[in-house]
């Protein structure tokens, strides 16, 4: 049986077959002079195992060779129909014929605070049900399942031949706008075209779109980020980041056709296996000027934001229990980033990297010599991306805390900002309006807008405060924009008025201003839409000045360097990450750290052994009361050499026979440099063991109704 998806877009589809169901800088600079070979080797053949392949060009032959396991058609649709992307940015499994959906706790961190309460804080204590009917719903969660992929490149290329600034942005918009509305024939769908080798082809991908999710078990937050930060991007490690949600269709658990089944007994050490996901974003393919403005400007500026960032979110915690549990989502998403960001730049602050980055690049050039009509393009468009890279620079802080709303820093003006532009954007033909606002791109939106999940007044002005500190800091206090939203009042009184007279925490009000159109939005006296329709003809001004004189140099030359290489050397390398779906090969190994080999498991027991009763190494007490009943030997995490990043996270790591054998939830301190190269010695994937999952399930948790879900039957 064979689904296809019809699209009024030319070229190859790809159809989906359904088949029966301190330290860390020292470890940084230590792989630095691997990765520094490998991107100086970028025009050759890449590793056997680095890559996060696309399912339409996967090298399934490099895969027998290197693991000795032959991956059939078959076996890659029915892994694509199985895994799955969470539209908030994180990856995720069918793992039942009942809609079951393993991801990390992580990645449900926000649906688990949303559906808490005062009275009930499953952050804390974690959530179980006992049954379908007990199922939570996350307010505003959406899951995607990749149904078809389909070359678009011809189209694109088409569209915008000869097109340079703001004729090519609008050239592209209104072809990816016609492109993604042919495709789209209803709601239930959500179709994107994605740019792959730096816009040297174009696909364009068809999701079935599933709204209603629910979350079924999430541990203790004390078990899944067991450890802490101070264990973050790190091994070994005894963290159950792991979760289950299920998919509903017409208020009923969904039926998918394709979903993997449970591995009984997991992956010994050797064993292949392969990690299905939605890898966010890498720099593997971009020029040295880019890499630079990384280095210097971008990831030193985010550090100190995210550093400051850090202190506030602690410090509103300490306000109380309330308090704490408001912002904690907030804390750790800082303190992962904050980390995540200092590993990549102690990458790129490596003298020998860099300079192989540099000599990589000169080299490329240099053969363009050979090659005149193609060195005057490729030449031309490493000049336009350096210039462009210097409007960039220029313009950074209005387009972060104009465009991007970075100055005002709250979820009540991002809805206020929604409301506004939807007002001025929905009347407008699908193609002319921006992106967000497209017709392939509004059901995500309004699940958003419409969601009932609460805001906390407190929590709001607090994040606002700071934002418009930041905001008067950046611009400076004598700037027009500025001038304009502050007026006479200091950043706390205007964020302290602004949230307490707003009603937009009302999901009435919204959906009344959403649905009385340009006219309700203009009648308005909510102070947060005032604000809105006040700041928006400066921020659009931004958003069209980066739109139209940066993004399309950067998207035009990067498409012309990646056909100069595909020229030269052709295309044996996969794309850089687009956080779109992915299949990475590799194998169950550990690694030699700081002249020590680091063992690929670790157990149950150890969780215990590392426990210390303080946070971050305090285990909840139904650990400790339940401790007699588990086989303490049960292998807890592990880490394999899969080519993995940021939107991964979730991931099922699976073995040759596609049965699941452990939840990807992180990488080990190397593996942060990986955004820029993959060195399979030092780079590990960290997974939540298969095992485990099912280990203390049933016996801490007394989920056995799942255990059986989950548990393949006698064959």
């Amino acid at each position: 049986m064979s689904r296809r998806l019809a699209s009024t877009a030319a070229g190859v589809t790809t159809p989906v077959v359904a088949h029966p169901p301190g330290r860390l800088a020292a470890a940084l600079r230590s792989c630095a002079a691997a990765l520094a070979l490998l991107l100086a080797l970028a025009a050759s053949p890449v590793g056997a195992d680095e890559g996060m392949w696309t399912y339409d060009a996967f090298p399934a032959d490099r895969v027998e060779q290197a693991l000795g396991v032959r991956i059939t058609p078959a076996w890659l649709d029915h892994v694509r129909g199985s895994a799955l992307r969470l539209a908030g940015g994180c990856s995720a499994s069918f793992v039942s014929a009942r809609g079951l959906v393993l991801t990390n706790h992580h990645c449900v961190r926000a649906c688990v605070q949303q559906v808490s309460s005062a009275g009930k804080d499953y952050l804390e204590h974690g959530f179980l049900a006992r049954g379908d009917v007990d199922d939570l719903r996350c307010p505003a969660m959406e899951v995607n399942q990749l149904l078809s992929i389909t070359d678009v490149s011809a189209e694109v290329e088409r569209a915008t031949a000869g097109l340079e600034g703001k004729a090519f942005a609008d050239a592209e918009r209104a072809e990816l706008a016609r492109l993604e509305g042919g495709c789209q024939a209803d709601a239930s769908l959500r179709c994107e075209v994605v740019s792959l080798f730096r816009g040297g082809r174009h696909v364009l991908h068809a999701y079935r779109r599933f709204q209603d999710v629910r979350l079924v078990w999430a541990p203790e937050q004390r078990a899944a980020h067991f450890g802490g930060d101070p264990d973050n991007f790190d091994f070994p490690r005894w963290s159950l980041d792991a979760a289950f949600l299920r998919v509903y269709q017409d208020g009923k658990p969904a039926a998918p056709a394709d979903w993997l089944r449970w591995s009984a007994g997991g992956a010994p050490e050797g064993a292949p296996v392969f990690v299905a996901g939605n890898p966010g974003r890498t720099s593997r393919l971009v020029t040295v000027a880019q890499l630079a403005y990384l280095r210097d400007v971008e990831l030193p500026e985010r550090l100190v934001q995210l550093a400051e960032l850090r202190g506030l979110a602690t410090e509103y915690q300490r306000r109380g229990p309330e308090q704490a549990r408001h912002a904690t989502t907030w804390l750790r998403s800082v303190e992962n980033g904050y980390k995540a960001l200092t590993g990549r730049r102690e990458a790129l602050v490596d003298r020998a990297f860099f300079r192989s980055v540099e000599e990589a690049e000169a080299r490329l050039q240099a053969e363009l010599v050979h090659h005149p009509a193609l060195a005057a393009r490729t030449l031309a468009a490493y000049q336009a991306i350096a210039a462009a890279v210097d409007r960039q620079r220029a313009l950074r802080w209005r387009e972060q805390y104009v465009a991007g709303a970075a100055g005002f820093g709250t979820t009540l003006f991002d809805l206020a900002r929604t409301l506004v532009r939807g007002a001025a954007e929905r009347p407008l033909p699908s193609g002319e309006r921006l992106r967000e606002f497209q017709d392939a791109a509004l059901p995500a939106l309004t699940q958003k807008l419409f969601s009932p999940a609460p805001l906390h007044p407190e929590f709001e002005a607090f994040r606002m405060t700071h934002a418009l500190v930041k905001l008067r800091e950046r611009l400076g206090a004598d700037d027009p924009f500025v001038r304009a939203v502050l007026g006479q009042a200091s950043p706390a009184e205007l964020a302290e008025r602004l949230v307490a007279g707003t009603r937009l925490a009302d999901l009435a009000e919204r959906r009344a201003l959403w649905e009385g159109g340009a006219a309700a939005v203009a009648a308005s006296r909510d102070p947060m839409i005032a604000l809105a329709r006040a700041v928006d003809a400066e921020a659009r001004a931004v958003r069209r000045q980066v739109e139209e004189t940066i993004e399309p140099d950067l998207r035009r030359g990067g498409e012309a360097i990646a056909k100069a290489r595909f020229a030269l050397s052709g295309a044996g390398a996969p794309p850089d990450a687009t956080f779109s779906p992915r299949l990475s090969f590799g194998r169950v190994r550990g690694w030699v750290k700081d002249g020590r080999p680091v063992a690929p498991f670790t157990t149950l027991g150890g969780a215990f052994e590392r426990a210390t009763g303080r946070d971050p190494y305090a285990l909840p007490r139904r650990w400790a009361a339940g401790r007699g009943r588990l086989d303490l030997g049960t292998p807890l995490n592990l880490v394999t050499d899969n080519d993995i990043i940021g939107g991964n996270s979730g991931s099922p790591l699976i073995d040759a026979a596609g049965e699941v054998v452990g939840v990807i939830f992180d990488g080990n301190l190397p593996s942060l440099g990986g955004d820029y190269a993959y060195d399979g010695r030092t780079h590990r994937a960290v997974a939540v063991h298969s095992r485990a999952i099912l280990e203390v399930l049933g016996k801490l948790y007394f989920g056995w109704r799942l255990v059986e879900e989950l548990r393949p039957p006698a064959r």
